[in-house]
């Protein structure tokens, strides 16, 4: 039987505090002088700060619904943005898209403005920690050049810190991706204009209702839908859908449906079936009148009926995660 060497105890190290810890390679040893490596130690709970999935990355943004539509739903849009300290002096305007030409995560263009992609994949499980690393080194990119992707750091700021929570946010949906080259620019590279025509033909035609918030109309070659994204708590909201559902009150209007609805960054987003010939603007009244009901079913707190249990376990089965 093989021996076994005898351990010497590593030599003591200095410890430090959690917060003077810096962040290392892998397989290196821990700087709090445990004598494990970082990975096994200190690294692991970095690791996991910079995994860990956010649920509701848009929360305490303005119109969280709308970033959350404008993440899962909209094919393309814009919106203007505002920092709480105000942009730079070389930086003319700062806009929120969709996405941007070759899934660019952002854009400094040749006026120094700046165009932040919403729908990019992002490295980490903290959506809103991701677009924030981005925005500020789109602000000191140089104009004229694309802002490349990386994994933000674990400590930096969300989006929650930059943006003006109390300035307007208004989302301008477009028919296609033409806001991606200015006005003043006449010609583009083949690229992006190869670019632009792939987008262009993907787009789904796409309107925001004015009388509700954060509801989107879509058209789809076999039929319409509104994809409604909602603020409420996902156990009471499915309790109001089922009471309405259970009464005949979860329709738009005659010829559509309540068909389901699936959660996208935290929120529920119902959606409905319309029939072909119905568009957004056929849809701003019955949507009014549904969020009254709604509201109506929001603020009962009886037990649910059997009728209505089951509406709910109906509703409950249809439902799917996007994010």
């Amino acid at each position: 039987m093989a021996k076994k060497r005898p351990q010497t105890k590593a030599a003591a190290k200095p410890q430090v505090t959690d917060g003077e810890i810096p962040v290392v390679g892998a397989r290196e040893p821990c700087p709090c002088g445990s004598g494990r490596r970082y990975k096994a130690c200190h690294g692991r709970a970095a690791a996991h700060a910079v995994t860990e999935l956010v649920q509701r990355p848009f929360e305490g943004l303005p119109c969280e619904g709308d970033w959350v539509a404008l993440r899962e739903l909209v094919p393309a849009a814009t919106v203007a943005l505002t920092l709480k300290d105000g942009l730079p002096e070389d930086v003319p305007s700062l806009t929120l898209a969709t996405v941007l030409p070759m899934a660019w995560p952002a854009l400094r263009r040749e006026d120094g403005s700046v165009m932040l992609a919403l729908q990019n994949d992002t490295p980490s499980g903290d959506l809103s920690r991701d677009l924030a690393d981005t925005l500020q080194r789109a602000l000191t990119t140089k104009p004229g050049n694309a802002v490349p992707p990386r994994r933000a750091p674990g400590d930096g700021p969300r989006l929650q810190d930059l943006i003006d929570a109390d300035a307007p946010f208004e989302p301008v949906v477009h028919s296609g991706f033409e806001f991606w080259i200015p006005e003043s620019v006449e010609t583009t590279s083949a690229e992006v204009t190869a670019s632009l025509e792939r987008a262009n033909a993907a787009a789904i035609p796409t309107a925001k209702l004015s009388g509700v918030d954060a509801a989107y109309w879509c058209e789809t070659p076999e039929k319409n839908h509104l994809r409604w994204v909602m603020p409420h708590s996902e156990e009471r909201l499915l309790d109001a859908l089922a009471r309405l559902h259970a009464a005949g009150a979860s329709t738009l209007g005659e010829g559509t449906r309540l068909v389901g609805s699936f959660r996208a960054h935290g929120l529920v987003v119902p959606v409905w079936d319309l029939p072909g010939g119905m568009g957004a603007e056929e849809c701003e009244k019955p949507a009014a009148e549904f969020a009254e009901r709604l509201a109506k079913a929001l603020a009962t707190d009886s037990p649910l009926t059997g009728e209505e249990r089951r509406a709910r376990s109906g509703l409950t089965n249809r439902q799917v995660t996007l994010s």
